[in-house]
């Protein structure tokens, strides 16, 4: 199978990424490998070098452009470079996880050689249009009957374990009572009820790397201005906030903390299982998250603990510091659940049933 794989960066990683030395598109395209930065959903191939797999990152401009200049195009066209790529590279099943960029116009002009297009999407879209692909895949099963409803064929598929945690998890140390890592926004209205409770825990050692909106950002910029007042991090908040974290760095903080701490976002009604779950039990940590539908293996007091409101947060943080035993027992059993069950070569598999 000749795989491509097109995928996008996050505002918050193009601002925190290192620069690669090597100027060339395969020395900055391995710099960005090494990050691991999205590592859980990245194919097996592509991570093991696989002469039949290309990867690329699309919205990547520098990337990309490196790319054109070395197979003598001119222009700097983003969509015109990945097709190119994907002609050059005789590409069979073209696998994107940026399709808010790379829609249902683009799948229409992709050369003849690719035979399937499969789409990973898992947050509501609007009136996006993604029923060009030939499946749009995630591990939201609400997502994909939305998906289903507006015409396109859906399938499940899952993030996979990255093997580089594996070296994290060896080196564990518990200098973090309580980690939070992601997104803090005005609609993350049950996330930030969660977040000021678990930040107000008293007498433990709590760190939130948050990536802010652009609106949280200007109101902490301004909190004097009446309008943003209510936008800006609550005090709470403030006294642990950091800023974020990504890849490599993501996973040497979660081998630092007993705790990794994690709350939905309003966008997949009782559906759970956002990248941060895999990630946080993949690093060895005891994963603290709200109760709802979770993906097979994670399994409340057994893999991980769930609240169900966030007045109980307080209560299981505690607990979860003063029994080590009851604490190291889920963390591990977590992270054997995970390597094994979600493991790269369990992602391939299913990858490769999805394109028979």
């Amino acid at each position: 199978m000749r795989l491509f794989q097109n995928n996008g960066l996050s505002r918050g990683f193009r601002a925190h990424r290192p620069r690669a030395d090597d100027r060339s598109f395969a020395g900055c395209l391995n710099s960005f490998l090494d990050t691991r930065y999205t590592a859980s959903h990245i194919l097996q191939p592509v991570l093991a070098g696989n002469a039949d797999a290309f990867y690329t990152n699309g919205d990547d401009e520098t990337l990309q452009g490196l790319w054109a200049r070395a197979n003598g195009m001119a222009g700097r066209d983003l969509e015109q470079i990945l097709l190119a790529q994907i002609e050059h590279h005789r590409t069979e099943v073209f696998y994107n996880l940026d399709p808010m960029r790379y829609g249902s116009a683009f799948v229409r002009k992709l050369p003849a050689c690719v035979k399937k297009t499969i789409c990973w999407r898992a947050a509501p879209s609007g009136s996006a249009d993604l029923s060009g692909y030939d499946l749009v895949v995630c591990n939201f099963p609400s997502i994909l009957e939305d998906w289903r409803i507006k015409g396109c064929k859906v399938a499940h598929f899952f993030p996979g374990h990255d093997p580089a945690m594996d070296g994290y998890v060896a080196a564990r140390r518990q200098d973090i009572d309580l980690l939070f890592v992601g997104g803090f926004s005005r609609h993350h209205r049950s996330r930030v009820a969660a977040l000021i409770a678990a930040a107000s825990v008293p007498g433990i050692r709590a760190r939130f790397h948050l990536e802010d909106s652009r609106l949280t950002r200007l109101a902490n910029l301004l909190p004097f201005l009446p309008p943003l007042r209510e936008f800006r991090h609550p005090a709470e908040i403030r006294r642990v906030r950091a800023g974020p974290l990504y890849g490599r760095d993501l996973y040497a903080a979660m081998a630092s903390a007993r705790i990794v701490f994690n709350g939905a976002v309003d966008m997949a009604g009782e559906d759970r299982g956002n990248m941060r779950c895999f990630e946080a039990v993949g690093c060895g940590a005891v994963l603290l998250t709200d109760a709802g539908r979770y993906p097979e293996g994670f399994a409340d007091g057994e893999t991980m603990v769930t609240y169900a409101s966030a007045d109980q947060i307080s209560r299981l943080v505690e607990r979860l510091i003063a029994d080590a035993d009851w604490a190291n027992a889920i963390a591990k059993a977590g992270y054997a659940m995970v390597r094994d069950r979600y493991s790269k070569e369990r992602q391939w598999a299913r990858f490769r049933e999805l394109c028979d």
